[in-house]
C-alpha cells in the first residue's frame, strides 16, 4: 500500500507521542521533500518514513498559489505514484485532492483506523490531547467522530 502524508498529521501525532500509529497501521509512509523540510528540518525522519521528490514541479508550483508547499507536493506526489491514500488535514487541500480523485484521510481518520485495529482503546482522550496543542476541529466534527467510534459524548 502506498501512503503519502502531508505535515499536519506527522506534527500533530508527534506532539502527543503517537506518530508510531502511522507505522503500525501502514508500515511505510512516504513524504515529499517539502514535508521533510517542514517537519524534520535538521533531523532525519524515522526509517519507516521515506522521502520522495515530486517530478512534476510545475503542477506543484501551480497548487502553491492556493496551498502550502507541503500540501501541494503531497497532492502531486500522490498522483505521480498512484498512492492508495493521502493523509491530509487542511480543508482547502482536501477539496483539491478530492477533485483530483485522490483517496484521503486525516489525523482523525488515522485515530479511527487505530481504534478499529485495536491499537488504541479510545480516541476521545487522544483527540482532547491533540486539541490542547495546535490541532483544531469543529464541535460538530468532534461529536461525529466520537459517534462513529462508538464513544458518543455527554
Amino acid at each position: 500500500m502506498k501512503v503519502i502524508s502531508d505535515s499536519s498529521s506527522l506534527i500533530a501525532l508527534s506532539e502527543i507521542g503517537k506518530l508510531n500509529l502511522l507505522n503500525k497501521i501502514f508500515g511505510e509512509v512516504i513524504i515529499p521533500s517539502a514535508v521533510e523540510k517542514e517537519v524534520y528540518r535538521e533531523k532525519s525522519p524515522p526509517k519507516w518514513i521515506k522521502v520522495s521528490s515530486v517530478t512534476q514541479r510545475l503542477a506543484s508550483h501551480i497548487l502553491e498559489s492556493s496551498l502550502g508547499p507541503g500540501e501541494s507536493e503531497a497532492i502531486c506526489l500522490s498522483k505521480e505514484v498512484n498512492a492508495d491514500i493521502l493523509i491530509l488535514d487542511d480543508l482547502n487541500a482536501r477539496r483539491v485532492a478530492e477533485k483530483l480523485g485522490i483517496n484521503i484521510t486525516g489525523t482523525l481518520g488515522i485515530l479511527l483506523l487505530a481504534k478499529e485495529k485495536k491499537l488504541i482503546k479510545s480516541i476521545k482522550p487522544i483527540i482532547e490531547e491533540l486539541m490542547k496543542g495546535s490541532f483544531r476541529i469543529s464541535d460538530e466534527l468532534y461529536e461525529d467522530v466520537l459517534d462513529f467510534a462508538g464513544e458518543k459524548s455527554g
